[in-house]
């Protein structure tokens, strides 16, 4: 019996629209990344408190970060969003958000523009705003 390649034709068909289709309601297979405007963020769970010893990292984010990226980092007109499985450790490690505040970033995950270097923020206090967003993201459920 010789079968001829019009016969799975179809399959090969439906297989690559399945295929296109999964590849764009990917993240990574859309311009999400690239958008000015940030997704609609995950927020944190309402129902667990801030946690003591992150009280000073959420003060010292709300003054040096939350103007542009928003409260609990949600992402403003501005800047993008910090609770976002784009700045999870894996992809942006704590050192980014260090080298960030101390020289600035060019844009490359959005179109926010350039973030410049945080005038008066200390590595030591970017230390206590990583613990507050690390902890964001958690609860988001980002990692």
């Amino acid at each position: 019996m010789k079968i001829s390649l019009t016969q799975h034709m179809p399959n090969k068909i439906i297989i690559s629209l399945c295929c296109l289709f999964l590849l764009g309601c990917s993240e990574s297979g859309s311009n999400a990344q690239s958008s000015s405007a940030p997704s609609p963020p995950i927020l944190a769970s309402e129902a667990k408190p801030l946690p003591a010893e992150l009280e000073e990292g959420e003060a010292t984010f709300n003054t040096f970060c939350s103007r542009c990226h928003g409260p609990q980092g949600r992402g403003t007109n501005n800047g993008p969003p910090l609770v976002h499985k784009i700045y999870e450790p894996n992809h942006h490690a704590d050192m980014a958000f260090q080298q960030a505040a101390a020289r600035g970033v060019r844009a490359h995950h959005w179109k926010f523009g350039n973030m410049p270097k945080i005038e008066g923020v200390k590595p030591e206090d970017v230390t206590k705003i990583i613990g507050y967003i690390r902890w964001l993201q958690r609860q988001a459920g980002i990692f």
